[in-house]
Parts: structure tokens; C-alpha cells; sequence
């Protein structure tokens, strides 16, 4: 049995409206869609909104989501990687027509997953100082279907005729999306664990602004005063993001990764193990 004395979360589902509304305020303040587009957001039908019908409905969602939605995905385009809308995308193959909002924002790793299964050679192609390799899961992907690598593996493909990212074989109920885990943080947080909530300040599905509102809200809830205000940290004498701690000892943290991704370790690896080193000395970043 494992005796847990901290947690650390990463870009995590709090909280099924907040989070996926979230998102709209954060491409629009990026620029990544309209003035036009993020006001239909807000008065129309909101991305939780046309989320929830798509889960709910098994695709179908109602002509007025539908619109926005089209809208909304075309503005975005597949030329953005809303998992780091500030790094690039894999240009090893042309990309696909442009997919739906809704579809982005559930279930865009299966549709990387399938784009990287795609191509049949997988070359790197890096990001501006040469350190982000963006073309990454088609390399993963072209590795782990080679037949040498599977026998040193000793793994078999069953029900599937290869390797992918994502599959249908394992079918997960979305309906869990709508479960609300920010109540499971607050009774940890009870019982005495330190919790780090932590976000990729360039992830669009899981945007650092519902995060945020949402660790405030619980820390109001639980009583918790403002311990570490609202302030900057610091990696290499530059910004690596910004923290803020509430309760006694900082129980409870919100830090961001300043630059990285939905996965933070992948775009900003010395960044995100800062980060985490502090934590498990009790420290802040």
C-alpha cells in the first residue's frame, strides 16, 4: 500500500463546464479566433455545451451548435496544434480537412494518433531552436510498428493490425468527462496531502484559466488564506511561470509552465523538472 505525502496534477479535468469553457476565452485572447466567433461562444452555444451533445447524442449535436462549430474549427485550422497553439505542426504529410470543435476538444490525440499512423516516413522536423521535435509522434509511431522492435518487446498485436496512439479497441464512457474530480482534490487537501496544481501555459484543451479559477475557488472553500501571493519563478535567472500558494506550509499551489504544452515535460522538459524538484523538497519553484 502506498503512503502519498504530495501530489502534483498536471493540466488536469477540474471541472467539465469551466474547463471546456475556458477554452474559448483562451483562443480568443491568443487570437486564435474572432471577436465574432468568441461572442457566438458565450451567447449561442458554448463549447461545454456543444460537447455535452456530442457525447450525449453520439455525435449529433443541434444546428446552431453545429454552426459555430464549423466556424470556430475553421478559424482554429488544422495548421494549430491546440495541445501548444505557439509550437508547430508536423508538415511530414499535408493535413487533414478541418475537423470539429467538438471532436477537437474530446478526442484530438486519437485524431494525432491516426495522422502520425498515416505517414510512412517519419522524419524530425524541429521547432525554432532545433529542441522541440514536432513531428514526434510519427517517429513513436514508425518505431513501434517495426517488426524488430515489437519481437524485442515480445509484444503481439491482438484485435488490431498495428500499433497506434489511440484505438477503438478500449471503449471509455465520456460521460465520466461530466464528473467533477475538484472535489476529490479538496478531500485530499482534507486529509492533510500538499497538492500542486500545475498548468502548460500553451494548452488550449485544458487551458490554465479554468485551472486557475477553479484551485481559487477551492482554496475560498476550504478557507484556505492566500499564503504565496500571485507572483513569477524563476529557471535559469528567466521566468519559468508563475505561482501562487494558499494555506498553511502552501497545501495547496497553482503554478503555470511558462511555454509549454498540454504536455509540459515534452516542449519544456528543464522548466517542468524545476518545477517538480521543488515540490518534492517542499520548496517553491
Amino acid at each position: 500500500m502506498l503512503d502519498f505525502a504530495k501530489l502534483k496534477i498536471g493540466n488536469p479535468l477540474l471541472e467539465f463546464n469551466t474547463d471546456f469553457n475556458s477554452r474559448g476565452t483562451y483562443l480568443w485572447s491568443h487570437g486564435v479566433i474572432s471577436d465574432y466567433a468568441y461572442k457566438l461562444l458565450n451567447t449561442v452555444c458554448s463549447i461545454s455545451q456543444m460537447t455535452r451533445e456530442s457525447i450525449v447524442e453520439g455525435n449529433n449535436i443541434s444546428a446552431a451548435c453545429s454552426e459555430i462549430d464549423d466556424l470556430v474549427s475553421q478559424q482554429i485550422s488544422d495548421f494549430i496544434n491546440v495541445y501548444s497553439i505557439n509550437v508547430d505542426v508536423c508538415l511530414t504529410q499535408p493535413p487533414a480537412a478541418p475537423g470539429t470543435l467538438h471532436s477537437l476538444t474530446s478526442t484530438r490525440q486519437g485524431d494525432q494518433a491516426n495522422v502520425a499512423k498515416s505517414s510512412s516516413t517519419a522524419l524530425p522536423q524541429y521547432f525554432e531552436d532545433g529542441k522541440i521535435d514536432v513531428c514526434i509522434l510519427n517517429e513513436v509511431d514508425a518505431y513501434l510498428n517495426r517488426a524488430d522492435v515489437q519481437e524485442a518487446l515480445h509484444a503481439r498485436l491482438v484485435g488490431v493490425s498495428s500499433w497506434s496512439l489511440c484505438s477503438g479497441v478500449l471503449n471509455y464512457d465520456l460521460t465520466d468527462l461530466f464528473i467533477p474530480t475538484i472535489q476529490t482534490v479538496g478531500s485530499l487537501l482534507r486529509s492533510g496531502l500538499r497538492v500542486l496544481v500545475y498548468s502548460g501555459d500553451q494548452d488550449a484543451v485544458i487551458p490554465l484559466l479554468g485551472t486557475r479559477t477553479l484551485v481559487n475557488k477551492l482554496a475560498k472553500a476550504l478557507k484556505l488564506n492566500d499564503t504565496l501571493p500571485y507572483s513569477p519563478w524563476f529557471y535559469k535567472q528567466q521566468v519559468g511561470g508563475w505561482v501562487e500558494g494558499f494555506g498553511e506550509k502552501n497545501i495547496l499551489s497553482f503554478a503555470t509552465i511558462r511555454g509549454a504544452a498540454h504536455q509540459a515535460p515534452y516542449t519544456s522538459p528543464g522548466r517542468s523538472l524545476a518545477l517538480f524538484t521543488a515540490f518534492l523538497a517542499g520548496q517553491n519553484p
